[in-house]
């Protein structure tokens, strides 16, 4: 895939689609640092190396440009999928993290891409990245004050 990819031509890729209402014809954004897509966050692996690591039970899988569902949304709603072209890209899951937000490492060898129906698609540049839920300060059944993001 190259790095001036559009909506239109990942959804045509991949196979995987987005509502409507968003711009197909858009740039997706290729970026190397934080980026978050609805309730999924994208941290560069140095910044959280000493608490994010992977496990004897950890297995890894090579991102397909068919995807990999990494969170579905709240209530069984819309997946957040990982595309790649193939072999460029590998998915590491479950993985230890303190803090229990952390759904895999992705080893980027090439630009990954998140796609969801609603948000469309970020891009992710080469590189080694932890792939997680955020979590908000929030009230209910919040534990502490934190609860997680449910888009």
């Amino acid at each position: 895939m190259n790095s001036t990819m559009t909506l239109s031509a990942l959804t045509a890729i991949t196979g995987l689609d987005v509502f409507d209402y968003l711009d197909r014809e858009v740039s997706i954004p290729v970026v190397d640092g934080l980026q978050a897509q609805g309730d999924l966050i994208v941290v560069p692996y140095s910044l959280v190396a000493n608490i994010v690591s992977p496990a004897a039970w950890t297995r890894s899988v090579n991102v397909p440009l068919s995807g990999v569902e990494l969170l579905r949304s709240a209530a069984g709603g819309n997946p957040h999928s990982l595309v790649a072209d193939d072999g460029v890209c590998t998915w590491s899951s479950p993985v230890r993290d303190s803090r229990g937000l952390a759904l895999g490492i992705l080893d980027a060898h090439g630009t990954a891409y998140l796609i969801h129906p609603e948000h469309g698609a970020t891009g992710i540049a080469p590189g080694r990245y932890v792939i997680g839920r955020q979590r908000e300060r929030g009230a209910g059944r919040a534990i502490n004050g934190m609860q997680l993001v449910a888009d």
